[in-house]
C-alpha cells in the first residue's frame, strides 16, 4: 500500500491521546493533509492516501500538472458528485455518472473513467486532500438568510486564519476569502487582484469587521457570501504554528504575512512546510501561486507553482526556496512573491513528521526498469538515493527531492551536476531517465524520516559558529556535508563516535583530520553547528546535509574495535542488516558497502565503496548475515577486522 509520503499511519495510541484530549489526531499531520500524484488511466482508479473522507470528512482539490484544464474541488459536504472550479464564478455541477470524483473513502477516494479534469488517460495531475480536523480544516456548508451579523458554527477548536466562502446555488459570485492578516480586506481566490477595503464588511456586521472565534465566524447580509435562500460552503483553515503543546512541535499550518523586500527574505514557521498559497494583496495582476514538495518544492529554487485562478499548466519559476524552519521568498515571477513594498500573505502545512516502525518504510534497494520510476516499488517518496552501475567503472550518484535534477558524486569533490531524468515526483519511486531495463544499474533509497534521516540545505556565511537547524527529532551521529557550488571541495564526515575536533573525507580513504570543523560543539535534537573551514561553510556558497541516527530495531550508527577474525556486530536488528557501510578510522581505508540486494550471505559477499569508481567486487567474505545486525571477517581484501584497528558502520535492517 503507498502511504502518502511514505509514512505510517498514525498510531492508535497517539489517536486515542489527541482525541482524549481534543485535539487533532493527527501525528505530524499524517492522516489530515496529502500531497498525491497520479496519472489518468482513462478508466476508474483509486487513490490511496491514507486520508479518511469517508469517516472523518474533508476536500479533494484536483488540477491536471501538463494542461489546461480547471482547479477542481470536490468536498463530503456536498457530496463527492458536485464539483467546483476556482478559476471561474460558476455555481456547483454535477459529474456526468462514472466520470469524475465518484466516492470518498475511508484512505481516499476514487475516481471515475475518462474525464480530462482527473482521470484523462496519460495525463499528469495533483490532489490535495484536506481532512477535516480540529486545530487544522474545517467543511461548512449552509443557507443564506440575508441578514447582517450571521454567526455560521465550526469545529476548528481555534481561530481560523483563512476562511474561502462560494455561493454554489448560482453562478456570478466569486470566491470570497478572508485572511487572518487581512481582517477588514477580502480577496479574491479567482482573480488576480489585491484584497478589497470591504465598503460593507463582508466578513462582520455590515459596518464593522468582525474577526472569526474558536466556533463561530460572522458574515454580512452581502449576497456574495449570505444572500437569503442561497447555498454556500466555507473551507476554513486554521492558524496553529506552535500546535496543541505550545512548543511548535505538534503545529500543523500556519497563516500569515510579510512585506516583500525585493531580494532574499527568510519567512520563518518554525518548521519545514510541505505545502505553501500565497498571494500579494497590496498589487492587482499576481496570481495566487501554489507550492508543494511532491512536485518540487526545492531548497534550490525552480519550484514548481500551480495557480488557483486560472487554468494554466504547471510552471517552473525559482520564486520559493523551502528550508528546514520555513522558506524563502525571492523576486521572481514578476514580484508575485517578493517585490519590494508589497504585502503577501499565506497559507503553509508542515512536512509530516513520524517515527518509523519498519526499514521497509524508510529504506529500499531496486534496479533500473524499463518505465517511469526507473527505481520503483519502494512503498513510499523518495527522499534521497544513491545510484551507481556495479558492473563497471562508474561514479556514485548523491541525489536528493530539495534539490530536484541536481546531484553530486560522492567518490569526488566536484559541485553539482545535472540531469532532466533526475525526478522525484513519484509516489512510489524516483528517476525518469528512460533508459530501459538495466539491472547492473541500481538505486539505494531513503525516506526522511525523525529520528531516522534527514536531509538540510543551509547557506554558508564564512563566520566560525554558524548554527544550522534540522527536523531529525534526535542528535544526528553521522553527518555528510557537501559543497554543492565549489568544485574542489570534499564531502565532509562527523561521526558520533570520533573527537569532535575531527572530520573523515567521504570521497576519500584518509584517516581522521584535526580540524574546527564542527566549531567544537556536538550536534542536538534541533541544530548543528559548523566552523569556517571551507569546505563546510564558505560565504554565499550552498551546501547540503545529509543527516542519520541510531533508530532502535531500524539503522545504527556505531563503532567497534577489531578482533583479527570475525565477530558480530551486534545493532538491535531482528533480521539482519539490508545495508552495511563500514569505514576503517585509525588508518586508511575505503568506505566499502554491502547490500542484501547483492547479496549478504554466509559466503562471498558483493561489495562496493563510496569513495571509488571501482567496480563491484565478489571475490571476498568480508561480511556474513546475523539476526542481531552483520558478522565483520578479517580478510585481507577489505581488512575491516584488523586487530585492535577502529572502525565506523552504518547498518539499516
Amino acid at each position: 500500500m503507498v502511504r502518502i509520503l511514505g509514512v505510517l499511519p498514525v498510531p492508535n495510541l497517539a489517536k486515542a491521546i489527541a482525541a482524549a484530549s481534543g485535539t487533532s489526531t493527527a501525528s505530524g499531520g499524517l492522516d489530515v493533509f496529502s500531497t498525491y500524484l497520479y496519472e489518468g488511466n482513462g478508466s476508474t482508479q483509486t487513490i490511496t492516501n491514507g486520508i479518511d473522507l469517508a469517516g472523518e470528512g474533508g476536500m479533494v482539490w484536483i488540477k491536471d500538472r501538463e494542461n489546461a484544464n480547471d482547479n477542481l474541488i470536490h468536498d463530503t459536504e456536498r457530496g463527492p458528485l458536485d464539483r467546483l472550479v476556482t478559476s471561474a464564478t460558476y455555481a456547483e455541477a454535477t459529474n456526468p455518472a462514472g466520470k469524475d470524483v465518484t466516492a470518498f473513502n475511508s484512505d481516499g477516494f476514487t475516481l471515475g473513467e475518462n474525464y480530462n479534469g482527473t482521470n484523462y488517460s496519460g495525463f499528469n495531475y495533483v490532489s490535495w486532500t484536506f481532512r477535516k480536523a480540529p486545530r487544522f480544516f474545517d467543511v461548512v456548508t449552509y443557507t443564506g438568510d440575508g441578514t447582517s451579523n450571521r454567526n455560521i458554527a465550526h469545529d476548528l477548536g481555534v481561530a481560523p486564519g483563512m476562511i474561502v466562502v462560494k455561493k454554489t446555488s448560482a453562478s456570478g459570485t466569486s470566491w470570497m476569502t478572508w485572511h487572518r492578516s487581512k481582517s477588514g480586506s477580502y480577496l479574491l481566490l479567482n482573480t488576480t487582484g489585491a484584497a478589497v477595503a470591504s465598503q460593507q464588511y463582508v466578513f462582520g456586521d455590515d459596518s464593522v469587521a468582525i474577526d472569526p472565534t474558536d466556533s463561530v465566524f460572522t458574515l454580512a447580509s452581502d449576497g456574495s457570501v449570505n444572500a437569503n435562500g442561497a447555498e454556500y460552503v466555507a473551507y476554513l483553515y486554521a492558524h496553529d504554528p506552535l500546535g496543541p503543546s505550545g512548543d511548535g512541535s505538534d503545529g500543523l499550518i500556519a497563516c500569515g504575512s510579510y512585506t516583500g523586500a525585493g531580494a532574499d527574505l527568510d519567512i520563518d514557521l518554525g518548521w519545514e512546510p510541505q505545502y505553501a498559497m500565497i498571494k500579494c494583496t497590496s498589487a492587482a495582476a499576481t496570481n495566487w501561486v501554489v507550492f508543494d514538495n511532491m512536485r518540487g518544492f526545492l531548497a534550490s529554487g525552480d519550484s514548481k507553482d500551480l495557480r488557483p485562478n486560472v487554468s494554466t499548466p504547471e510552471g517552473y519559476n525559482s520564486a520559493i526556496r523551502v528550508n528546514s524552519q520555513g522558506f524563502t521568498a525571492v523576486n521572481g515571477i514578476d514580484g508575485q512573491v517578493n517585490a519590494s513594498g508589497r504585502d503577501y500573505i499565506y497559507m503553509a502545512i508542515r512536512r509530516p513528521m513520524a517515527v518509523p516502525e519498519s526499514g521497509d518504510e524508510v529504506f529500499a534497494i531496486d534496479t533500473m526498469t524499463a518505465t517511469d520510476p526507473d527505481f520503483d516499488g519502494t512503498g513510499f517518496p523518495v527522499d534521497f538515493a544513491l545510484m551507481r552501475d556495479i558492473d563497471s567503472t562508474y561514479d556514485t550518484y548523491a541525489r536528493s527531492r530539495l534539490t530536484g535534477t541536481a546531484h553530486l558524486l560522492t567518490n569526488t569533490t566536484a559541485a553539482e551536476g545535472s540531469n532532466a531524468g533526475t525526478t522525484f515526483d513519484f509516489m512510489d519511486g524516483w528517476g525518469s531517465y528512460d533508459y530501459g531495463v538495466l539491472t547492473d544499474m541500481y538505486s539505494w533509497m531513503f525516506k526522511r524520516a525523525p529520528q531516522f534521516f534527514d536531509v538540510v540545505c543551509y547557506e554558508g556565511d564564512g563566520v566560525a559558529g554558524l548554527t544550522v537547524k534540522h527536523n531529525l527529532g534526535v542528535a544526528p551521529e553521522m553527518m555528510w556535508i557537501k559543497d554543492r557550488d565549489h568544485g574542489s571541495k570534499h564531502w565532509m564526515v562527523y561521526h558520533k563516535d570520533l573527537n569532535i575536533a575531527t572530520h573523515l573525507f567521504l570521497n576519500g580513504t584518509h584517516v581522521p583530520q584535526t580540524d574546527n570543523a564542527w566549531y567544537g560543539t556536538v550536534p542536538t535534537a534541533t541544530q548543528f553547528q559548523v566552523g569556517s573551514y571551507s569546505s563546510i561553510n564558505t560565504s554565499a556558497e550552498s551546501f547540503i546535509a545529509y543527516l542519520f541516527a541510531t533508530l532502535a530495531g531500524i539503522s545504527k550508527v556505531g563503532s567497534y574495535t577489531g578482533n583479527g577474525s570475525n565477530q558480530t556486530i551486534d545493532c538491535g536488528f531482528s533480521a539482519g542488516a539490508r545495508f552495511i557501510l563500514i569505514k576503517r578510522t585509525d588508518s586508511t581505508g575505503d568506505w566499502f558497502m554491502w547490500d542484501s540486494e547483492r547479496g549478504i550471505v554466509a559466503g562471498n559477499d558483493p561489495r562496493l565503496s563510496l569513495n571509488t569508481t571501482a567496480a563491484e567486487v565478489t571475490s571476498d567474505d568480508s561480511v556474513d548475515p546475523d539476526n542481531s545486525g552483520f558478522i565483520v571477517n578479517q580478510v585481507s581484501a577489505t581488512n575491516i577486522n584488523v586487530t585492535s584497528a577502529e572502525y565506523i558502520f552504518l547498518a539499516i535492517a
